[in-house]
This record gives structure tokens, sequence and C-alpha cells, in this order.
């Protein structure tokens, strides 16, 4: 964030962090105890605090722009990315956060009450909020009314229960209603979890998720009963019957699939232990990915991706062409691995310029970004700008805030490799070899796929795609590697 002068309450705020960030531990069990119930009422009122703030940052912007004449379709257009960098949270997160704001403050006033002095967490401040946000507001003033006695007794799961029922009284035309747009909103995601597995996650209607999970288990169990389990136990077979009928195999281990394996050749073909990265779903042991590799009984494809000994960056690739597509888009996406913007882990869905081509951006390897679909969106708001490297991306917001998050090495740095680390290369003119003698360029040549060679186990069943050089004139902006790397040497 650039510097600006910092008000009274701000600088009180950081002299009360760095008090608590200096705090010595307690001297006895009940000191513990009280310390600890102190500074949860402090998280709640502080909660309470910053939802105040995100209201009054909303009505701030939304006043300033009906000054301006913007339309007041068009307010507002924004702010939950803003928000959401503030926080360092992601875009999605910023947004719901805005909402559940607007929610707290406008419909819910005893909830807020309840939060502003300590009594309850954020956490059931949310539940009321979520349960409710459907509802016509005088009928959320109505739960907030009736609950404010029970907000503090019970439990986060008890009271939702009592809120959505509490809510679905005061008017049955509502909920049922709202229950038909939620079977609008089904749908299946995927997102990683610890031990290189994943959640596969269906959001179904009831009747649907619980018909479901009855006919996987009655089949697991039947599997069993008959002694086929083969030491699984019925939730892994659960999960291997789930895996084989949603992608037709006859072996859940069978997955087709192309895998972009990130690997020195040590790591691939010998005992290396530079990591693998799925893209979207982030590294896994060289070992494992190796077994992977070896061990799938369905086609795999390999391809390899040449990273910068330097700092293990991917090479950058250049593109007369307007859109990203191709193996550029398929670099950028893989570099990148979810949205570029800061804190916003959301899938890849455009692959975009950062200045924009009508302003003069190339589609080129450093002015590319992975975003998801809101945030490329985003950026073409007024007062909002990204710039961009290969390097780091630059997030400017209409306050003049500014946030960087810089580019993941994709590969191990070489330690020995006396190359430096650059961007723009093709835009930038050969170096004088006199002047800046350790400085030099090296010019990525074309590649053709040849035959493959034959492997040795147990990679010998794998398809994989192989490429070599062939001459191509060197263009004005690129330098004979050999000439620079016999200059580099008799002057060092």
């Amino acid at each position: 964030m650039d510097a600006e002068p910092v008000s009274d309450v701000i600088a009180e705020i950081h002299r009360w962090r760095e008090k608590l960030s200096d705090l010595p531990p307690a001297r006895t069990e009940h000191e513990a105890i009280d310390r600890i119930t102190a500074l949860e009422e402090l998280v709640s009122v502080s909660a309470a605090a910053q939802a105040r703030e995100t209201l009054t940052f909303d009505m701030h912007r939304r006043n300033r722009e009906a000054e301006e004449g913007v339309p007041s379709r068009k307010q507002g257009r924004g702010l939950g990315a803003e928000i959401g960098l503030a926080r360092k949270v992601s875009r999605a997160r910023g947004s719901k956060l805005l909402g559940f704001s607007r929610s707290l403050l406008m419909d819910l006033p005893k909830t807020y009450a309840s939060l502003k002095s300590g009594n309850i967490s954020e956490e059931k401040a949310r539940v009321v909020a979520k349960e409710t946000d459907w509802l016509p507001r005088d009928k959320r003033h109505q739960v907030d009314e009736r609950m404010s006695d029970r907000l503090s007794e019970v439990g986060v799961g008890r009271l939702g229960n009592e809120v959505r029922a509490l809510a679905q009284q005061l008017d049955q035309k509502a909920a049922v209603e709202h229950l038909d747009r939620c079977m609008e909103e089904r749908a299946v995601s995927v997102r990683p979890a610890p031990g290189n597995m994943a959640y596969l996650t269906a959001l179904l209607p009831l009747s649907q998720a619980v018909a479901a999970y009855t006919n996987l288990a009655k089949s697991a169990q039947s599997i069993v009963g008959i002694g086929q389990a083969e030491g699984r136990s019925q939730s892994q077979i659960m999960a291997d019957l789930l895996v084989e009928r949603t992608t037709g195999q006859d072996n859940a281990e069978a997955i087709p699939i192309e895998v972009h394996v990130v690997m020195n050749e040590n790591s691939l073909f010998s005992p290396g232990d530079t990591p693998a990265w799925f893209p979207g779903f982030g590294p896994i042991p060289a070992k494992t990915a190796r077994d992977f590799i070896a061990d799938n009984e369905a086609a795999t494809f390999i391809r390899r991706l040449y990273t910068r000994p330097s700092d293990g960056q991917l090479v950058r690739m250049d593109s007369k062409r307007r859109e990203f597509s191709g193996l550029l888009r398929r670099m950028v996406v893989i570099r990148d691995d979810v949205c570029r913007s800061p804190w916003c882990d959301a899938k890849i869905k455009h692959a975009d310029h950062a200045q924009s081509y009508a302003a003069g951006g190339g589609t080129d390897w450093d002015n590319a970004s992975g975003l998801c679909a809101a945030c490329n969106f985003l950026k073409e708001v007024p007062g909002w700008r990204h710039e961009a490297t290969a390097e780091e991306l630059v997030v400017r917001t209409p306050t003049g805030h500014r946030y960087r998050i810089g580019t993941r090495p994709i590969g191990k740095p070489d330690a020995n490799s006396r190359e430096r680390p650059r961007s723009k290369l093709a835009d930038e003119q050969a170096p004088d070899p006199v002047s800046e003698p350790n400085l030099f360029s090296v010019r990525i040549p074309p590649l053709r796929k040849v035959k493959a060679p034959r492997l040795v186990e147990p990679f010998e069943s794998l398809n994989v795609d192989v490429w070599e050089h062939y001459e191509e004139p060197p263009s004005t902006v690129e330098v004979c590697l050999g000439r620079q790397v016999a200059d580099y040497a008799s002057t060092a």
C-alpha cells in the first residue's frame, strides 16, 4: 500500500496491535482463561467495527458517484473487490463481507448490538444473516427482535436451526420460493485437500443427495458382504464407486489425463526431489508424481515445460494475435495456477492483457494474466489498473491503494546459474558485451516434434512428446547465444 498520512484513530489501532503482539504470557491458569475470553470479545467488537466501516465505505463511494452523475445501477462497482484487498481475502469473499455488513447494520440491529458488545461471535452473526437473507426487511426485523435473547445462549448449529424455523414460520410463501431458487443453484465443484487429495462437492436438492449417498452405501455394503472388498473399507469402496460411475471407467485408478509435469529430468526419471505441480491444485512430491505417471493404467501424456535456471520462472512466449490462445494461454494458466489477483483463489477463466490491447498492451508473456471472470471484468472499471510483468502483478484501486503479488516460480532455481532474472526480453536491445560483460540474452530456439525414444522400466508404456530444435533465422532482437557465451567466458 502506498504511504499516506495516518489518522489518529489508525495510529491508535496500530499501537494496540503492537501492544497485543508483544503481550507477555499469562502467569496463571485463571489469568490465561480471562485473557482468552477478553480477546474473543475483542475479536467480536473488531468484527462489528469492520462491518460498520465497510458500510460507511459503501455509502461514501455511492454518494460520490451519485454527485458525479454515475447511474444508480452502475454505482458501487468493484466495492467487494476493494474490501477483499483491504482484508487480504478474495474478491468473492470481499463481496460476501459487503453483503453481510449491509444486512447486519440495516436489517439486524439487535444482532449487530450483540456483536458490538462482544456477547456473540462473528460466526453467529453470519448465521443469522444467512438464514434470513431471503426474507423481506420487515420480517428480518421480526426475526432479529425475537431471537435477540437466544443469540448468546445457544451454539451455532442450534441457532441456525431456530432462526431458519422462525423465518419459515413468518413467511411460508417466501420460504418456498427461496427453496425453489436454491434448486437452481445446484452444482459440482472441486477444491484441494491436504495429503494430495481433493474434495469433489455436489450441491444437490436434499432428496437427490440422500438418494445418491444411500445408493453408494448399499452398493459398498454388498461388495463387502460378498467378500470383494480387497482390503478396502466401506468408505473407500464408496469413493471408488463414485469415480467409476461418473467417469465410466471399469477401474477407479484408470483415469485418462494429460499431466503437466514441471520437473527436471532427475526428478522425473531418477530419484530427484523437485516437486511436481498440478495446475489449480498445488504441489505433489516427486516420488508421488513418478508413481502416478508410471502406475496409471490409462493413457498418459507428458509435456515438458522449460524454466529459466536463475529463478525457476517459465520462459516467455510472444504472439501477434489479439487473444491469448494455444500454448501461450496454456503456459499462462500453468504459471498463474489460480486467479492472479491478490488473495483470489478462484479458477482461471480468462487469460487476458494486464494493459488492454486497445491501450497498446501486447499479447505477450509479460502482459499476460490468468484471472477469474469477475476479476478480469473488474480491471476495466474506471479507477482500477493492472500493471504486470512475468514476475509480478500490481493492482491499483480507485482509492489509490496499491497491492502487489509476485509470481510463484514454477521450477527450482539453479544455484550455479549466472543468468540474471529479467522481463520483457523481446523488447530489449542486445546488450553491449563490453559495457555489460555479465549480461547476456538467451534465445529459445524453435521446436518440432520428433519420434519418441524407447523408455526404460517403468515408463516404456507411456506416450511421450519429444521435441528437438530446428534452424530458423534469428530476429533482429535476438542475439546469438554462442557468441555471447564466448565473449562472457573470455572476460570472466
